[in-house]
């Protein structure tokens, strides 16, 4: 059974995460603060709600197996826009396909283009520390994962260049993230080109995740797309994902899209059909309208800007705090993640992840063990009392 391919990842990081404090009691007398989940909590653009209730009617009727043209014509228009396409380069009827949150499309992609059957097991790729989604796809695929460390050491990329020949023959598909989840790392051009050549050399299929594409520092991240375009058009072995979540703080929407080669595509589009929703024809309106519009966008970074610099001077250069190139999340080197956890909610009753629940490995093996995951997506007053919360909780002698 598939669920039975998942059991060698155990339980979820949100699972473990209830279980680690079950048996512990939230600081009394404290406001309870959960900076586990990566939920964006800005307000999203008044025109959803309008739109949604404008195309009411369409609540009665199936949608398009692959999305409307108004939908994909925005996609289309907003990824020439954000990262400078030459026209030609996507199709709106060829290139883009809905998807019902980027997580769905994630976890899916591989159900495409990993083989079933064959002299080798198949391999796809993960960064290690990693999203969810991409190992429990790598296991119901029936694949083997390789999680490669994506650490200081690696400037927090994961080096798959690096892993033996005889790992890159089996691999049919690879999983990265930029900006990464957790760490905030962004892939350089260089980077981009040297992953898509290894892609192609070793023909498999990389799914580059750029659902924080637009939560961002200083310069706005180069995408894979963007890359393709380069050494002449061809997006051969690419697909990214996006996502309107972070975007545009609407997770419950649940609203994205999948697009790069136009072979992938169609075989991932004729899967959907069998196997997944299309999204409503009002949510789809709402999304082109939200994938048109950027100055919505503008602002919620700008609220983002201003937390990372209280960020800044809370912890200043302690716990290895970095401001992030892109996210909005902060990872922190604790000395033990699961330890301070628990500290941070008996003694400040504020909720965190451990890095080791978004990792793989055991003891020194799990890259994120001594890190905790904290995700500023409350307002700006919140987080500023969980950041104070977290500096006064974990200087204090244990």
């Amino acid at each position: 059974m598939l669920s039975g391919r998942l059991d060698g990842l155990g339980d979820g990081p949100f699972t473990r995460l209830d279980k680690l404090l079950a048996q512990v009691a939230p600081a009394a007398g404290r406001a309870r603060i959960d900076l586990a989940l990566g939920e964006p909590r800005q307000e999203f653009p008044a025109f959803v709600a309008e739109i949604v209730q404008r195309h009411a009617s369409e609540w009665g009727r199936y949608p398009a197996l692959r999305g409307s043209a108004p939908f994909r014509a925005a996609v289309v228009e907003y990824l020439r826009r954000r990262y400078r396409l030459p026209e030609g380069l996507l199709d709106a009827e060829r290139h883009v396909v809905p998807l019902c949150g980027s997580r769905e499309g994630l976890f899916l992609i591989a159900q495409v283009v990993v083989p079933q059957a064959g002299k080798e097991k198949p391999v796809v790729l993960i960064p290690n520390p990693y999203y969810v989604a991409y190992a429990g796809a790598a296991m119901g695929a029936g694949a083997e994962p390789v999680f490669v460390p994506a650490t200081a050491a690696t400037g927090y990329l994961p080096d798959f260049a690096a892993l033996p020949d005889s790992v890159l023959r089996r691999t049919r598909l690879c999983y990265l993230c930029s900006p990464s989840n957790p760490q905030g790392s962004v892939a350089s051009a260089s980077y981009l080109e040297r992953l898509v050549q290894l892609a192609r050399d070793h023909d498999f299929v990389l799914a580059i995740d750029e659902c924080y594409g637009e939560i961002y520092q200083d310069r706005p991240p180069i995408g894979a797309l963007e890359v393709c375009a380069r050494p002449g058009g061809s997006l051969d072995n690419v697909v990214v994902f996006h996502s309107l979540s972070k975007r545009s703080s609407v997770p419950g929407l649940r609203s994205g899209f999948a697009a790069g080669d136009a072979k992938i595509i169609n075989a991932f589009a004729r899967w959907r059909a069998y196997a997944a929703p299309t999204l409503a024809g009002p949510v789809q309106a709402a999304s082109a309208a939200l994938w048109a519009d950027d100055a919505h966008v503008a602002a919620t970074r700008q609220a983002y800007a201003e937390k990372f610099a209280v960020a800044e001077r809370m912890l200043g250069n302690r716990f290895g705090y970095r401001r992030p190139d892109g996210t909005f999340f902060v990872w922190l080197k604790v000395g033990n993640g699961e330890q301070a956890t628990r500290r941070l909610w008996s003694e400040a009753a504020l909720r965190v992840m451990p890095g080791a629940y978004l990792s793989f490995g055991d003891g020194d093996d799990n890259p994120g063990a001594p890190y905790i995951r904290v995700a500023l997506v409350d307002d700006l007053a919140t987080t500023t009392d969980a950041l104070t919360r977290i500096s006064e909780t974990l200087e204090k002698p244990h």
